[in-house]
């Protein structure tokens, strides 16, 4: 008996996403060690906890993969790049490749929907929120490093920087958790 209640292009799409999540991993590790290489470590630990996240998405596009009958296919992790310029262009390639993620993210939504597919559907949205939390996250350190001086922040600027970025919360918060009480 057929158990994959997953149709051929949704399972290419999904095993796609998680070959890109595993992807976004590699990024964070990269630009994770170029920061300790600087002396950024702060940067560095909080690129090294967002690396690990980008693999638990991996692994849950996998499970869900699993879950529905599909085949996981494990393919080849693009190169990352060349190393960020300086801290400002660090950040710029996050946040460029958060926007280039949640795209990919709600080609499967829309995906999903064309198919009728409400399961995965339902399991998108919690992509669908982590990438909004993503972005804000990345926008918000980029607001951060703007003030700082940008990519001509000066040695104290950047200190104070790497020691904020280390306690920085991994969670951003989102516009729809605001309340007049919390803004």
């Amino acid at each position: 008996m057929e158990t994959n209640r997953l149709s051929p292009t949704l399972a290419q799409a999904l095993n796609d996403q998680m070959t890109n999540e595993a992807h976004n991993a590699q990024i964070y590790l990269a630009y994770a060690s170029w920061a300790s290489d600087n002396g950024y470590d702060g940067i560095a630990n909080f690129l090294f906890r967002h690396a690990n996240e980008e693999r638990n998405h991996m692994m849950k596009f996998l499970e869900y993969i699993l879950k529905r009958g599909g085949k996981v296919v494990v393919s080849a992790i693009p190169d990352p790049g060349p190393d960020p310029l300086n801290v400002n262009d660090c950040f710029e390639k996050v946040f460029q490749s958060e926007v280039e993620n949640t795209t990919k993210i709600y080609g499967i939504v829309d995906m999903s929907m064309a198919e009728r597919d409400w399961a995965t559907w339902n399991f998108m949205q919690w992509f669908v929120k982590e990438q909004t939390e993503e972005e804000t996250l990345a926008m918000d350190l980029l607001s951060k490093i703007k003030v700082a001086g940008g990519a001509n922040a000066n040695n104290d600027a950047l200190y104070a920087l790497d020691l904020d970025l280390g306690k920085t919360p991994d969670d951003a918060v989102l516009a729809q958790d605001v309340t007049v009480e919390k803004p």
